[in-house]
């Protein structure tokens, strides 16, 4: 026995000299035990049950939001065969720039690009002849037909870079997308 009158159980201790437990305490120490244990469970079976609800709840939300937006994309036009990059959208164009037709630069630029432009519309698809010419001096680059999809998808977060190459591969003017 400790100091506290309770028998000491270890490696050295005679089993048959300690007195045994009254079963009514045994019962009741486990009915206790089993009674505790059970609530638990049952509390914290409920609380994950709550968590789980809500974070279905929330990705279904999330789903629905996706899908909204994938609805979007796909009704803009052009965008068919365009894959995401991971790249954050550039904030240097914008659709609402205007470059006149009118200024120096602008009239070597497009000077020099008429003849390619020219070179390159056999070889893709060929406008309605309306659309090669511009009408009015004071159109800008945002409202030329020719450039207004890819400022549509600078807008929607297509890198700049990219869409210089595709719009040089088109035969026009991959500065002017700044």
């Amino acid at each position: 026995m400790d100091a506290d009158g309770l028998p000491l159980v270890g490696p050295g201790v005679d089993y048959t000299k300690i007195g045994a437990i009254h079963q009514k305490r045994m019962l009741a120490f486990i009915n206790h035990f089993i009674t505790h244990t059970a609530r638990f469970l049952n509390r914290f079976s409920c609380v994950c049950e709550e968590k789980l609800a809500n974070i279905n709840l929330r990705i279904q939300r999330i789903e629905t939001t996706m899908n909204i937006l994938e609805a979007k994309i796909a009704s803009i036009p052009g965008l068919e065969n365009i894959t995401g990059d991971s790249a954050p959208p550039s904030t240097a164009g914008t659709a609402g720039t205007a470059v006149p037709t009118g200024t120096a630069p602008a009239d070597s630029t497009a000077s020099a690009q008429q003849p390619a432009e020219s070179e390159a519309v056999p070889e893709a698809a060929a406008p309605p002849p309306e659309e090669a010419a511009p009408a009015a001096p004071t159109m800008t680059v945002a409202q030329d037909p020719r450039y207004a999809k890819y400022f549509k998808m600078i807008n929607m977060g297509v890198p700049v870079q990219a869409l210089k190459t595709k719009v040089a591969m088109e035969g026009l003017d991959p500065d002017l997308l700044e």
